[in-house]
C-alpha cells in the first residue's frame, strides 16, 4: 500500500464531508453515481485489498467519526478511479430497524463482512 493511496483516502474523506455538509445526500450520491470506472486502468489482483486497507487506515487518521456511507462511498470512488467496477449497496433490517452501507464488487462484499449482504434487505445500489 503507498502513502499516496493513503493520502487520497483522506482527500476523498474530506471531499465527502464537503459536499454532504454543503449539499446534502441527494449531491452526494450524484457525486458517487457520476464517478464512472476508469477504464484506462488496468486492476491487479491486489487493487481492491489495497484501496481497502488504505481507506480503513486513512479512517484511523481522519479527525472525526466516519460512519458506514463516507467509508463506502470513498472505497467505492477510489475503485472506480483504479478500474474496478465498484457498488455502494444500502441495506436495512426492518425489525428492529438497522441500515448499514458496504461496497460490492461482482456481487462480493469488499470492505465489509459478507454477513450484511446476507441478513439485510437492499435499499438502494448505486
Amino acid at each position: 500500500m503507498t502513502t499516496l493511496l493513503v493520502l487520497r483516502a483522506l482527500w476523498e474523506l474530506l471531499r465527502y464531508d464537503l459536499i454532504h455538509s454543503a449539499l446534502g445526500f441527494r449531491q452526494t450520491y450524484r457525486q458517487i453515481e457520476r464517478k464512472r470506472v476508469n477504464t484506462n486502468a488496468s486492476p491487479s489482483a491486489a487493487t481492491r485489498e489495497q484501496v481497502c486497507e488504505a481507506v480503513s487506515l486513512a479512517v484511523c487518521f481522519y479527525w472525526k467519526s466516519v460512519y458506514c456511507l463516507q467509508r463506502s462511498a470513498v472505497t467505492a470512488r477510489l475503485l472506480r478511479a483504479s478500474g474496478v467496477d465498484a457498488r455502494v449497496v444500502i441495506g436495512y433490517r426492518p425489525s428492529p430497524f438497522f441500515s448499514h452501507a458496504w461496497v460490492e464488487v461482482n456481487g462480493r462484499v469488499v470492505n465489509d463482512s459478507q454477513s450484511y449482504k446476507e441478513r439485510m434487505h437492499v435499499l438502494c445500489t448505486f
